[in-house]
């Protein structure tokens, strides 16, 4: 069976680089601020982020690594790293012996608590203030169309 390649055209090359210059240029600035502010990383946000959500603030070390889109070793690894400053620990789960939960620390909170603010500031000066209610509007519409179509589960 051969299959042929179907290109991007012009205007979905377009669109396509100029989606990944904007997400790297983004990601970067967001970094680099949150991380001279607070001495958080972009990832350390996210993972604080996502355990203050959960309720009693634990996840298990999959979920977490699922829901940020890593794998199992880079959350492990990462999640070490956080636990050696103090951010996160990591418990057994009393329901099965086999599973590993992380608990945001008060540490961590205390940490997500300084750089939200820094955060926050940092995404309404390079996402959110640029774009008019109609562009912020279309800006969410595209954004969940593309996140229903990731939700289905086809890599």
């Amino acid at each position: 069976m051969t299959e042929t390649t179907h290109w991007l055209s012009e205007p979905e090359q377009h669109a396509w680089r100029s989606f990944v210059r904007m997400q790297e240029r983004l990601a970067g600035r967001l970094g680099r601020r949150v991380q001279a502010e607070s001495g958080l990383s972009v990832a350390d946000y996210g993972v604080l982020v996502h355990l203050t959500e959960a309720p009693e603030g634990r996840l298990r070390v999959l979920e977490l690594a699922r829901v940020v889109e890593w794998e199992k070793s880079r959350m492990s690894h990462h999640v070490n790293r956080m636990a050696k400053r103090g951010l996160v620990v990591r418990e057994d789960c009393p329901a099965d012996a086999r599973v590993a939960l992380v608990c945001v620390t008060a540490a961590g909170r205390e940490a997500l608590a300084t750089a939200a603010p820094c955060h926050v500031e940092a995404v309404r000066h390079l996402l959110i203030d640029p774009l008019s209610p109609a562009e912020l509007a279309m800006l969410a519409q595209v954004s969940n169309r593309i996140l229903e179509e990731l939700d289905k589960g086809c890599d």
